[in-house]
C-alpha cells in the first residue's frame, strides 16, 4: 500500500460531508478519499457527482460494527472525518431513537473499528479521528457571552443530548485507549447542499414559491451563521494541526436573530428574481417547539490562537452565493 494519506469521510454524501469531500479534493490532492454514506433522505450522490473520480463511495451505515470493520480493513484509513449524523432538531422530537441509533452507536461503531486498527498490539498503522460536533450541546446562552470549549454541556434536545453522548465517548477513547482524537464544536453551517429542511434553504424556497414563511416563537432566537467553506477549512487546520485530545470551537461571531434573518433572505430572494421587494408579507410566527435555545454564540479564540484559522468569506457575500445557488438547485436536486 502507497504512502498516501488515506482519509475516511462519514457522511460525505451530506451537507458538509460534501462540501468537505469537495475542499479535501483540491487542497488535499495527494490523499486518497473514501465516502461512506447510508444515503438517508439527506444523502445525495449527485452533491458528489463532479469528485466521483477522486473518491471511492462506499454505502453503508456507520452503526452497523461488521460492514464497518470491512471498511476499516479494506480502506485502512490514516485519517477519519467523523461527520455522519442525523441532525435536525424537530426530527429528533418526534423520533430520538433515530438519533441515538446514528450519533450514539454509530461513533461508538466508528472509535472501536478505530482502536482496532491503529492501537491493536501488532498494528504498523497510525491514524487521527476527528469527530465533528455541534455547539447546541452546550445548551442556551443568555443575553450575554459566549461558548467556550470549557463550558459544561447542557444539552436540551435528544439530538443535541445524542450529540453531546458521542462528544463524550471520543474523549473517553483518546483518555482511555490514547486514540489521537480530536473535537469540534461547530455554529449553525449554511451554503450549498443543505437538505431543504433547515432555515435558510426552507425560507428561499417558501419565498420563491410564494408560501408562508415559519417562524417559531417571536423570531428573536439567535444563532451564529457559518459559511460551510470556512467550516471545512477549520475541519482541514484541526485535523492537521490540532492538539491531540482537545476540542476546537468553530464560529464567526456573526450573530442574527432568526426573524432578521428571514428578513434579509426575502429581500435577497425578491431581489435575485426580479421582484418587489413583499416577501416579508409571507412571515408566519407559529408555535415554538419544545426546549427551543434562546441564543448560541460561539467564542473561537482558541482555533485561532492555536491554530491560525479565521473565516474567509464575508456573511454577506456568502448568504448571496448561497441564495443564488439554492435558486439555481432546489428543483434539480430535491424534488419539491
Amino acid at each position: 500500500m502507497n504512502d498516501s494519506p488515506r482519509y475516511l469521510i462519514t457522511g460525505g454524501a451530506g451537507f458538509i460531508g460534501a462540501n468537505l469531500v469537495h475542499h479535501l479534493a483540491q487542497h488535499a490532492p495527494e490523499a486518497r478519499l473514501t465516502v461512506v454514506d447510508k444515503l438517508t433522505y439527506a444523502g445525495n450522490l449527485d452533491y458528489l457527482s463532479d469528485v466521483m473520480d477522486r473518491i471511492q463511495f462506499i454505502e453503508a451505515d456507520i452503526a452497523d460494527m461488521p460492514a464497518m470493520q470491512d471498511v476499516f480493513s479494506s480502506v485502512q484509513p490514516t485519517g477519519v472525518f467523523h461527520l455522519a449524523a442525523e441532525s435536525h432538531v424537530d426530527r429528533s422530537i418526534s423520533d430520538p431513537g433515530e438519533f441515538i441509533q446514528s450519533n450514539v452507536v454509530g461513533t461508538f461503531t466508528l472509535l472501536e473499528c478505530a482502536r482496532q486498527l491503529w492501537l491493536a498490539p501488532e498494528s504498523q498503522l497510525a491514524g487521527r479521528f476527528l469527530h465533528v460536533s455541534t455547539d447546541e450541546v452546550y445548551g442556551s446562552l443568555g443575553a450575554e457571552g459566549a461558548f467556550t470549549e470549557d463550558t459544561p454541556y447542557d444539552p436540551s434536545s435528544p439530538y443535541s443530548a445524542s450529540k453531546a453522548a458521542s462528544d463524550h465517548l471520543v474523549r473517553a477513547y483518546e483518555r482511555t485507549y490514547g486514540l489521537d482524537a480530536v473535537i469540534t464544536n461547530c455554529s449553525n453551517n449554511f451554503g450549498p447542499y443543505q437538505y431543504p429542511e433547515k432555515l435558510i434553504p426552507v425560507i428561499i424556497r417558501n419565498i420563491r414559491d410564494h408560501k408562508p414563511l415559519p417562524v417559531y416563537g417571536d423570531g428573536m432566537n439567535v444563532r451564529d451563521w457559518l459559511f460551510v467553506e470556512d467550516h471545512c477549512s477549520a475541519l482541514k487546520a484541526v485535523f492537521d494541526r490540532g492538539q491531540k485530545g482537545r476540542a476546537y470551537n468553530v464560529g464567526t461571531e456573526n450573530e442574527w436573530t432568526n426573524i432578521a434573518l428571514v428578513r434579509l433572505l426575502c429581500d435577497l430572494v425578491d431581489e435575485q428574481l426580479g421582484r418587489p421587494k413583499t416577501s416579508q408579507e409571507l412571515i408566519s410566527f407559529v408555535p415554538d417547539r419544545p426546549g427551543h435555545d434562546r441564543r448560541y454564540a460561539i467564542d473561537a479564540s482558541r482555533i485561532h490562537d492555536e491554530l491560525g484559522w479565521s473565516p474567509q468569506h464575508p456573511f454577506e457575500q456568502a448568504i448571496r452565493e448561497t441564495v443564488s445557488w439554492y435558486l439555481e438547485h432546489l428543483g434539480p436536486l430535491w424534488d419539491m
